[in-house]
């Protein structure tokens, strides 16, 4: 089975092609430019050097959030064109699953962090247990300073976000921070996790069907709501 995935949940664009649990290509560019310049053109681009064509894909892949308010759209709008015009099922991740993914095989605890504005962050928490990703909360937003005091025992923390923040972290010594290529989205790493949602038939749509989780308003709506009473 081809498995496409796109994720543009956070800063970072990330786009796969992943058969079988065996990465065929990957293209995760993390710059300023927007998702709508990057995504695709990247995914033009992957096929290219890959020699594959879209008909041979057989499910698609996409961050269901939370993370950016337009990234999550432009992803899932792509998302829903393709499977409509192709027929395929789509499987939604949310991207702090995809983050804990990024350590697999990690003994400690792992903590997954996304900027949410003002002091605050999207966080999942987790574990593997016999090589199985277990959630261990449901994914919240909260304060930085919050979680961070509430995590006892030793974790890995993931994410964008552990760069904003990263000074604090280190306050902890009970917090640990792996290398750089893990606190990024990779979209071979959500790929992997959807293959797994979808023989299970967890979270499987199609393009009429499949939705986001923002976790919360955005901002803009919030300030809209407490304008209008």
């Amino acid at each position: 089975m081809k498995i496409l995935g796109i994720d543009t949940s956070s800063l970072s664009t990330t786009v796969a092609v992943v058969e079988d649990n065996k990465v065929i290509c990957e293209y995760t560019v993390n710059t300023k430019k927007t998702h709508s310049q990057k995504l695709m053109v990247m995914i033009e681009n992957m096929f290219k050097v890959s020699d594959i064509n879209i008909a041979e894909i057989d499910l698609i892949a996409v961050c269901e959030g939370p993370g950016s308010f337009t990234g999550l759209r432009i992803a899932m709008a792509t998302v829903k064109s393709i499977a409509h015009a192709k027929n395929l099922p789509i499987v939604t991740v949310n991207s702090l699953e995809i983050l804990a993914g990024n350590m697999n095989l990690c003994e400690k605890k792992i903590c997954s962090i996304l900027d949410a504005q003002r002091a605050q962050v999207y966080f999942g928490k987790y574990e593997y247990k016999d090589n199985e990703l277990i959630e261990l909360d449901k994914v919240q937003v909260t304060q930085i300073d919050e979680l961070l005091n509430s995590l006892d025992g030793e974790w890995v923390i993931v994410g964008e976000a552990v760069y904003k923040y990263i000074d604090k972290i280190n306050n902890y010594k009970n917090l640990y921070i792996p290398n750089s290529s893990h606190l990024i989205n990779r979209a071979s790493c959500l790929c992997s996790i959807a293959l797994n949602k979808y023989e299970k038939n967890i979270n499987v749509y199609n393009s009429q069907t499949a939705n986001l989780n923002y976790i919360r308003k955005s901002q803009a709506e919030l300030d809209y709501e407490k304008k209008n009473g």
